[in-house]
């Protein structure tokens, strides 16, 4: 069993240094790993970086974290990666990662993501050059989430992004905003890769569960919508009875 602590959407800013990282105390009395599902950051400053860096820093337990809308935000996304990944943290674009959990190789494959709505109701790549590089943009996101998911040499898969590949978890949300919240593009591949969980934050009026159309358990873990620091699941491995099965929440801080 793998137990998996995951939250999102922090917002931190240089008044809040140190605010976050109170409740992260003995974190790792308490789960294997940590999963960060973006918007760490306000305004996406280099400032703000550095904050959200040192909350992060130095938890015990390996920290897996993807970016979100705030952090593009100043156009200084790559140079906040760089930030983080000094403190230790393994930031995700479209790519993945394996770490070793007491014998057991978890694998995340994740990135930011992106928008463009759900089945039935969402953009298509059609008109304009603005429209089809808005839908193109998940497309391609939703395909390099698929192969990084397929290639990850692990017994349990985690799909770790910003925006929502599902609607379930945006319920509360107003529907005007979903096509920006979330794309069935990433349930898709998800589905398609066949991960045992996906994590997701963003949409901070939503609701914390959800499923793909094939079955796989989504969280949605802003931390609005868990009221809590952090969400902390665990994971049945294939040693395991009931591999792959994700249990309810267990605790939170």
């Amino acid at each position: 069993m793998i137990r998996v602590a995951a939250a999102g959407d922090l917002h931190v800013g240089p008044e809040s240094a140190g605010k976050y990282r109170e409740h992260l105390h003995g974190i790792a009395d308490h789960a294997d790993v940590f999963l960060m599902a973006g918007d760490l950051t306000r305004h996406g400053t280099l400032e703000e970086g550095r904050v959200a860096a040192g909350e992060l820093r130095d938890l015990g337990i390996p920290v897996i974290a993807v970016l979100g809308n705030h952090d593009y935000h100043s156009d200084l996304e790559a140079e906040m990666a760089d930030v983080l990944r000094e403190a230790g943290v393994t930031v995700l674009e479209g790519d993945g990662t394996v770490v070793e959990c007491d014998g057991v190789r978890f694998g995340v494959a994740g990135g930011k993501g992106f928008g463009g709505g759900f089945e039935g109701k969402c953009a298509g790549e059609f008109g304009e050059a603005a429209m089809k590089e808005f839908v193109r943009h998940t497309k391609d996101f939703s395909a390099r989430l698929g192969t990084a998911l397929l290639e990850l040499d692990a017994d349990v898969r985690v799909a770790l992004t910003h925006y929502s590949p599902v609607e379930d978890t945006l319920e509360g949300e107003p529907l005007e905003i979903y096509p920006f919240l979330g794309s069935y593009l990433m349930g898709e591949a998800i589905d398609a890769a066949g991960a045992d969980l996906a994590v997701h934050g963003h949409a901070h009026k939503g609701t914390e569960k959800g499923l793909t159309q094939g079955g796989v358990r989504v969280r949605n873990v802003a931390l609005p919508v868990l009221q809590h620091a952090y969400a902390l699941y665990r994971l049945e491995t294939p040693a395991s009875a009931g591999a792959g099965r994700v249990e309810e929440r267990m605790s939170a801080r």
